[in-house]
């Protein structure tokens, strides 16, 4: 069918360039133009914002990506050269470096419209351009000689095309070449452009008021709006979480950026969906301390103060048909367990997780106490809380520098330590890695993956990290028999990473924080 592969071929030209560009880049790119959000429409609960035509060290970098994880000198021409021979598959010719490059801007952006809680309903695209007649002709030249000709039309002075089979809708204006998957979505992207758009909000424009400079593509996530679009409900749980930190989707955004490396991906966020005080300080050094061999290792700053914010909380509102207003900590305390206590005696906290397969797994969480008597207290106090309910399998366990006590359950393949060593305290599941979290011997501190990943973060502290090599590793032992095929598919990708590492910082009531993804050299 000439006419359904002509309007697919405008679809996937114009989408490709994205992929292609992005991926390899297509040499020299033209300064800074107009802006992809001002074509969207307001209140787009999604948006994508694209370089399309990488330059200098960003293009450099991510020709390196590409040859270290695909081993492709050359991605872009790849896929432009892929879409070229399924064009002419069709019976239709395609020359992406003479037809396409000569036009392409520097940005483009994407997007998403009509969320209702499992998918999106409608998108546009706007691609910038440098000659607006020549992106023209393009579009002229793909919509020629169809069996059913694109209908033509105008709007706002604005001339387009619709497919005839799908309805995409497409025409140059403004600067940018614009796809719309509908008429209607595509005159909302006219009336943005000359009215209210995206762009022009406040939200919008606070969200993405301090992205990296060197970013190849930013998402910005209206959640309070895609919370509405799904129909605004938060099911009880979920609410009472919420209101438990104290934060109020409702008006709440999100930015991430992705920023290429020669030999990492940075993924930059920020979002002020954080709470009253968002998560700050540095438990960097604990988490150095957890074992080297963790697979995945956490830190959290000042965990016994956001702890003891949130059981505030949970005791106001309490537990609807299961705890009444202010009765949670009341109980507890005539039982014999002081929630503020406990939570008034913790500092940081870290989780860390050991073992190569499903039987060997063990992980345990260790928290910092102000001095080693509050430790041992504590741990005193959840054993004699334990036995007094009547908790089946608690024995204590004493040592010449641990004390604490052991859990075992039927229902549980190991058993539950909990134990104090000097100012630190150990949860864990299994014995091996209580010991391991208490020892201070050989940490993730020393390994180099490790101090490659505090250097690639810079100056935002270390909160989380993941071995990559050991967590593949434990992965291929868990993957179920149905999904087997794909995980071997993605397997030598997922080879490459050497490490996960994440950081978070909050300032004014916003989070900030990076994820870095190091690749194996």
């Amino acid at each position: 069918m000439r006419g359904s592969m002509k309007a697919r071929l405008v679809l996937l030209a114009l989408l490709a360039v994205l992929a292609a560009s992005l991926a390899a880049g297509c040499g020299g790119g033209a300064d800074d133009g107009g802006d992809a959000a001002m074509l969207a429409p307001p209140q787009a609960p999604v948006f994508i914002d694209f370089v399309v035509k990488p330059e200098g060290e960003m293009k450099a970098n991510i020709d390196a990506l590409a040859q270290s994880i695909a081993g492709v000198d050359d991605l872009g021409g790849l896929i432009a050269s892929e879409l070229e021979d399924s064009a002419a598959e069709g019976g239709e010719s395609f020359d992406f470096e003479k037809e396409v490059e000569p036009w392409l801007g520097k940005r483009a952006g994407l997007f998403l419209r009509e969320y209702d809680g499992e998918d999106f309903n409608g998108f546009g695209v706007a691609i910038e351009t440098t000659d607006e007649g020549a992106a023209a002709d393009f579009v002229d030249k793909v919509s020629a000689g169809e069996d059913e000709p694109a209908r033509r039309g105008s709007y706002e002075g604005v001339d387009f095309r619709v497919a005839t089979d799908d309805g995409t809708t497409f025409g140059v204006f403004d600067g940018f070449v614009a796809l719309a998957e509908t008429e209607a979505i595509f005159k909302a992207m006219v009336d943005a452009s000359g009215g209210e758009s995206l762009g022009g909000e406040a939200a919008y424009s606070d969200a993405v008021a301090n992205l990296p400079a060197d970013s190849a593509a930013d998402v910005f996530v209206d959640v309070g709006g895609l919370i509405d679009e799904s129909g605004g409900e938060i099911d009880g749980e979920t609410q009472l979480f919420l209101d438990s930190v104290g934060i109020e989707p409702a008006d709440a955004t999100a930015v991430a950026s992705l920023v290429p490396g020669s030999d990492h991906l940075e993924i930059d966020f920020s979002t002020n969906l954080s709470g009253d005080k968002p998560p700050s300080g540095d438990a960097s050094q604990l988490l150095g301390e957890l074992p080297a061999d963790s697979i995945a290792a956490l830190a959290s700053a000042e965990f016994g103060d956001r702890f003891s914010e949130g059981i505030d909380r949970i005791d106001a509102e309490g537990v609807p048909g299961e705890i009444p207003p202010h009765q949670l900590k009341k109980a507890l305390k005539q039982a014999g367990v002081d929630l503020d206590s406990i939570a008034g005696s913790v500092g940081d906290a870290g989780v860390f997780v050991q073992g190569s397969s499903e039987t060997k797994l063990e992980g345990a969480l260790v928290l910092e106490a102000e001095d080693a008597k509050q430790a041992k207290n504590t741990v005193s106090n959840l054993g004699f809380f334990l036995r007094q309910s009547g908790t089946p399998g608690v024995r204590p366990v004493r040592g010449s520098e641990l004390t604490g006590f052991i859990v075992n359950s039927p229902d549980l393949d190991r058993p539950v330590l909990v134990a104090a060593k000097g100012e630190r305290i150990a949860i864990s599941y299994g014995t091996l890695a209580a010991a391991a979290g208490l020892s201070g011997d050989a940490t993730l501190g020393e390994t180099p993956g490790y101090k490659e990943a505090v250097a690639a973060l810079g100056e935002t502290p270390v909160a989380a990290f993941v071995a990559g090599p050991a967590a593949l590793k434990l992965a291929s032992t868990l993957i179920p028999p149905e999904d087997a095929a794909g995980f071997r598919e993605a397997k030598p990708y997922l080879g490459k990473i050497d490490y996960l590492a994440g950081g978070s910082e909050a300032s004014g009531g916003l989070a900030t924080g990076k994820v870095i993804v190091g690749l194996r050299r």
